[in-house]
């Protein structure tokens, strides 16, 4: 019987330290903005991410995919002032994985869109996320 409590005990015990400990997805971004998030379908696709001027000014740019596996292969960053920045990722990334920190080219701008093209892994059964993330 003591040892089926203990055991128990162990069991809870790493269930409350696994759920406290910050996922990848969240580690390092908390000073980070969040400027929006895209459920991707299941194939090669292109989706665009609407951000604008509220969020204000960035310089700097972290993708970060959660609930699947994605590739993506290259992302497009348009600013407020029409000029649009091409950035190669070509880079497959597992559920709860980001990109490097990615540095825009000109100083701070207001970003008007982000656009990315990607390819699903559809073996997953859950559509993976995209959040894009500024600074």
């Amino acid at each position: 019987m003591k040892n089926i409590i203990l055991y128990l005990g162990l069991v809870l015990l790493t269930v409350v330290l696994s759920s406290s400990t910050p996922s990848v997805q969240t580690k390092n971004i908390s000073q980070w903005t969040k400027l929006g998030s895209k459920k991707v379908n299941y194939r090669l696709d292109k989706d665009v991410l609407h951000i604008g001027p509220k969020y204000g000014v960035f310089s700097k740019l972290k993708l970060v995919v959660s609930d699947g596996n994605l590739q993506v292969n290259k992302m497009q960053v348009e600013y407020q002032n029409g000029q649009t920045e091409a950035i190669q990722l070509k880079h497959k990334f597992e559920k709860k994985s980001s990109t490097r920190i990615i540095d825009l080219n000109g100083k701070r701008r207001i970003i008007k869109s982000v656009a990315f093209s990607y390819k699903t892994d559809n073996r997953s059964r859950k559509k993976a996320k995209v959040t894009v993330f500024g600074k």
